[in-house]
């Protein structure tokens, strides 16, 4: 019994792996029908997807297709997008397209690898090809003159960076770009474009318009800008006490010139013009001078008379001035000089000095405009010819105290020479009976001022080298007599 009934179940087993067996078959015969029938409607048809020239040929025959592409063509547009968000449209009247027929559709289909239907169908893979086209390519360039950005009403050119003048300084004009477009490029992307099927360009992604050569961010441009910025920051004041002279931005501006290397400098014919200006104003050496007395009389003192004053030296004030524009110093300072005086206002004399009448044979002293020494003296013999020269202003030369005049063998406390060997000294051997208006006459000095000794003390002690002797005959003849003797001393 037993063995009957494990017979019976053996049996139900291998009908039932037959009949899955059988199933499976069928199912994969099924498959594969199924398969190679979907396979061989691709042989005719476009996978899914599939795009010819914009158009969605998705499961198309070939004949659809060449329909749908005539169809198609009639509406196709490019689209230009142009700078400013602006966008023009190219249509296919414009371009007159007509589809070819040259089994282009037909190759494309012949190309799909159809077995692989299972993978173009569940992927998003989008397939661009051009279908061929015949247009005027031609008559490209009416199509493009009917468009808005080439109008030349439309179109504004690039401009450059550029320097611009301000009332702060100078400054960079940052460019332009304008919307003038490379014609021939253009063309060729828009043939292009259309060769391809695409149905949109973008002319400034493409890099299509013309560009400004030189822009807000060039180098040498800015290197210019901070080279006019720095001259021009310059300020510089010559100050004379009384009256001041400036260099400043205004000035330099009109002394500016451009080099052919497009690089500015200052016009040093210019600077040194100004300079000669101010020194025609200030210089006073050997100059006519106004000059009032201690008796309150106003003389003037000629001019070539004396070696007192102020000469500024051009040349290297000039230079020196140029070299602080270019650095752009902002100072007071003084001008370079060949002879200095002590001091710089007009009245150059100023306060401190020495003053000496021949006619009445007095010297004063001054220091800061105040008297400190008024003291009768005995000056040049007029008898001899060594008269003391007058009618100019002389600058002290030397300060020396225990003098010995070796020539003359005699000895001074002190010595302030002026004029060569003419000086102001004390003189021992002189009596106070001597010290009268007449003394000079007859039995005056070698040409030097002969000066009681406590009165000499205090005049060496007021002024120094450099300060003024004013010599001056008498009120009303400034220019006494000449000396005729060279020979001068005690």
């Amino acid at each position: 019994m037993e063995k009957n009934l494990k017979n019976g179940s053996k049996k139900r087993l291998k009908k039932k792996l037959l009949v899955s067996g059988i199933l499976i078959g069928m199912l994969l015969v099924i498959f594969l029908a199924g398969y190679f029938s979907i396979s061989s409607y691709f042989k005719t048809h476009f996978f899914p997807g599939t795009k010819i020239n914009g158009i969605d040929c998705s499961r198309m025959t070939v004949e659809k297709v060449k329909e749908r592409i005539q169809d198609g063509l009639q509406g196709y547009s490019l689209i230009v997008k142009e700078r400013g968000d602006n966008s023009e449209v190219i249509t296919a009247e414009m371009l007159s397209i007509t589809y070819v027929d040259d089994q282009g559709v037909e190759k494309l289909l012949k190309k799909q690898e159809v077995y692989r239907w299972p993978s173009a169908i569940k992927g998003d893979k989008t397939y661009e090809t051009a279908a061929n086209i015949a247009y005027n390519k031609e008559g490209i360039d009416q199509v493009l003159d009917k468009l808005k950005c080439f109008q030349p009403d439309n179109v504004t050119a690039p401009v450059n960076a550029s320097m611009e003048e301000t009332e702060e300084g100078f400054s960079i004009v940052p460019e332009q770009q304008g919307n003038t477009l490379k014609r021939e490029e253009v063309k060729n992307a828009v043939l292009d474009a259309v060769d391809t099927g695409k149905t949109e360009i973008d002319l400034e992604a493409l890099d299509l318009y013309e560009k400004p050569e030189i822009l807000s961010t060039n180098e040498e441009l800015n290197a210019r800008v901070q080279q006019l910025n720095t001259l021009i920051s310059a300020n510089i004041i010559y100050d004379f006490e009384d009256r001041q002279f400036t260099v400043d931005k205004k000035l330099i501006k009109s002394w500016l010139v451009k080099g052919e290397d497009g690089s500015y400098s200052i016009n040093q014919d210019q600077a040194a013009n100004w300079v000669k200006e101010m020194a025609y104003e200030t210089d006073t050496y050997s100059l006519t001078r106004e000059f009032q007395t201690s008796t309150g009389q106003t003389i003037t003192l000629p001019k070539h008379r004396g070696d007192y004053g102020w000469v500024i030296n051009r040349d290297k004030t000039t230079q020196a001035l140029l070299e602080a524009i270019q650095a752009g110093v902002q100072e007071t300072r003084e001008p370079e000089y060949l002879y200095k005086g002590v001091d710089r206002k007009k009245n150059d004399i100023g306060g401190t000095y020495v003053e000496i009448c021949i006619s009445t044979q007095t010297m004063w002293c001054y220091k800061n405009g105040n008297l400190v020494v008024q003291t009768p003296v005995v000056t040049g013999n007029h008898a001899t010819g060594h008269d003391t020269p007058s009618g100019g202003v002389w600058a002290i030369d030397g300060k020396k105290a225990d003098f010995d005049f070796k020539k003359y063998r005699a000895h001074s406390d002190f010595w302030l020479p002026f004029n060569g060997d003419v000086g102001i000294h004390d003189a021992n051997w002189r009596t106070p009976e001597q010290y009268v208006p007449t003394t000079y006459e007859t039995n005056g000095s070698h040409g030097c001022i002969n000066t009681p000794r406590d009165a000499m003390e205090k005049i060496f002690n007021t002024v120094d080298i450099g300060y003024p002797v004013v010599v001056y005959f008498s009120p009303d003849q400034v220019v006494g007599p000449e000396p005729t003797q060279t020979e001068a001393g005690v």
